[in-house]
């Protein structure tokens, strides 16, 4: 997920504003996990929603590990890339569109179901329509988040759901418990039934942790230090305000009213607590925030398509600019139909739509954890400043493996609804990334038929192909025009080896620059180079080597330079893993893919 921030000064952002921006995207879910985890386990819903909160502490130390040693943006996407296939991160980038899909359609169906619960006659599918639309066209015209604007919702959101939990407490406290114990009454006792029903509701309730990944999508725009801290705050939020407006939920409304207004829950809780007025600040807090949500998505999907457009996994199609505003229409408009699409699939249904956006997220979760399982195997040498212990990562990785089995159980149809749109998605991408082969495969295609057309003699019909023929040559030649530049630190053939093995796989380059670059040159490593170089020219003889030796310090203006002078883009740079002694960052290099 590759959030792009519209900040509106450069200055990197500290802990609080960070904070705002990722704390708007998880904090929004406690406008209707609580009433989704009743619904599964009744008056059980505070202890899985605390279970959640121990997972998302699991996921703290995850996500701390990958992005401190990967500080760029693109979340799962950019820590597959750097760790494995380009191939294996486009899946998990199209897990994560999917989940931005979700996001951006359960977001906006609440926020108009918070405004339904004061106005009974407003239509709640056209207008979550509306507000899909509305923000589309903001983003079309250039409206994108503002940190400060996110932190001042933030503030009012954290402000009202502690009004609200405050007010709980003492009514609670004034009336006794025994609606609670009434709602306890029905928990089962029979221990099977009990676990099953603790794990559907455990599986319900990951909806609570949704949007922890959203740090990672904009660490390139936070100060050094502050993403850990970002992933603390989360955590807080999650373990304080979604179990506690269970609890007092539980302890105020009998179940059949709680199921009854699962869509709006805190408004129905604010009416009860501090009457209409209340109420109305609840619904006009939550639609803010569901608002910002939505806008979140399409800016966040915004950045990572075009990203991956830049990385050739998807049709350069993306690319274009509207040019008043400088804005990516197409993908925008896009989105909003793929949103529009999947909200009449479903019919709006919340759980429904909450089993596929569960899924969609969870997988990213999932990602999250072999992704950094794969830096650990795959990438031992590149720095960190913090290592989650092996039993940390593989309890997270078998956690979200569980949530995203209990969703499917609880609704077959969630995993078909998901895989609606995440085999075309996956389609799209295996053709691009395969799209010199197949234009090839068409070609011998042609060429065959011309030569049965030159035997009929049947002239008017081969030259079509001929020239057809040619457009495909064109663009075959034109795809793998691309250049690609590698740096190395010496002779070490093994290593060279596994650059070139990537980039066979995964580029359709047909050039390759290889850069020594070192203060004092040692000429015995570069005739060792040399050397190196000349056994894998032989190997893989469709590529085009060619060897640079140059003085200086390897570094973020070497990088530039580089870049600038054989006009390749800094993301078809390669190196091998930054180790501990090197002052600078993958971040500083400014988005150099580690290969090796």
């Amino acid at each position: 997920m590759d959030v792009q921030i519209s900040l509106k000064a450069p200055r990197k952002l500290g802990q609080w504003l960070s904070t705002g921006i990722c704390g708007n995207d998880i904090t929004s879910s406690c406008l209707y996990v609580a009433g989704i985890a009743a619904f599964y386990v009744g008056a059980l819903a505070p202890i899985v929603l605390l279970l959640v909160a121990i997972v998302l502490y699991l996921y703290l130390k995850i996500y701390a590990e990958v992005v401190e040693a990967l500080p760029l943006n693109g979340g799962a996407y950019n820590c597959l890339l750097n760790s494995t296939s380009k191939f294996s991160a486009a899946l998990a980038a199209c897990m994560t569109i999917l989940s931005y899909i979700a996001t951006a359609v359960i977001s906006g169906k609440t926020a108009v179901s918070y405004l339904h619960s004061l106005a009974p006659s407003l239509e709640v599918m056209g207008t979550t329509i509306g507000v899909l639309g509305v923000l589309a066209i903001l983003n079309i015209i250039g409206i994108g988040e503002s940190a400060i604007v996110a932190f001042l919702i933030f503030l009012v959101h954290i402000i009202t759901l502690t009004a609200l939990c405050v007010l709980g407490i003492v009514r609670v406290f004034s009336e006794g418990f025994t609606i609670l114990v009434a709602n306890w009454s029905h928990v089962p006792i029979e221990t099977n039934h009990l676990i099953f029903i603790l794990f559907l509701g455990f599986s319900s309730a990951l909806l609570g942790v949704s949007g922890f990944e959203s740090s990672a999508n904009f660490v390139e725009e936070q100060k050094l230090g502050v993403f850990r801290k970002t992933l603390r705050n989360m955590w807080l939020m999650v373990l304080i305000f979604n179990p506690l407006i269970s609890l007092i939920s539980l302890n105020l409304l009998p179940m059949e009213h709680i199921n009854k207004n699962q869509d709006y829950l805190l408004a129905h809780l604010g009416n009860i607590l501090a009457g209409k007025s209340f109420r109305v600040l609840i619904v006009f807090d939550a639609f803010l925030v569901l608002s910002g949500a939505v806008l979140t998505s399409y800016v966040g999907v915004t950045g990572l398509v075009r990203r991956m457009t830049l990385d050739q996994c998807l049709p350069q199609f993306f690319l274009k600019q509207n040019k008043l505003r400088g804005t990516y229409h197409r993908i925008i408009i896009g989105f909003f139909l793929l949103c529009t699409s999947i909200l009449f699939l479903t019919g709006g249904n919340l759980f429904t739509l909450a089993g596929v956006y569960t899924i969609s997220f969870l997988g990213v979760m999932t990602l999250f954890a072999l992704g950094n399982i794969l830096l650990k195997v795959n990438r031992k040498e590149l720095k960190r400043t913090l290592r989650a212990g092996w039993p940390t990562v593989l309890l997270g990785l078998f956690a979200a493996g569980a949530g995203i089995l209990g969703n499917i159980i609880i609704d077959f149809k969630n995993l078909l609804y998901f895989l609606t749109y995440f085999i075309p998605t996956v389609v799209v991408i295996t053709i691009v990334y395969a799209r010199i082969k197949i234009l090839k495969f068409i070609v011998q295609i042609e060429n065959r038929l011309m030569k049965k057309f030159f035997l009929h003699r049947e002239k008017a019909l081969m030259e079509k192909f001929f020239l057809w023929r040619s457009m495909l040559v064109d663009k075959i030649m034109d795809i793998t025009s691309q250049e690609v530049l590698v740096f190395t630190r010496g002779g070490n053939l093994p290593k060279l080896r596994r650059a070139f093995d990537y980039i066979i796989k995964n580029e359709d380059s047909q050039k390759v620059y290889v850069v020594y670059l070192q203060n004092k040159i040692d000429n015995e490593v570069v005739a060792r180079l040399k050397s190196d170089l000349e056994v894998l020219n032989r190997t893989y003889n469709e590529i085009h080597i060619e060897f640079i030796c140059r003085q200086g310090d390897f570094g973020p203006e070497a990088v530039k330079r580089f870049s600038k002078e054989f006009n390749i883009s800094i993301n078809n740079m390669f190196i091998g893993a930054p180790e501990e002694k090197h002052t600078f960052t993958i971040q500083d290099l400014g988005g150099v893919r580690v290969i090796f």
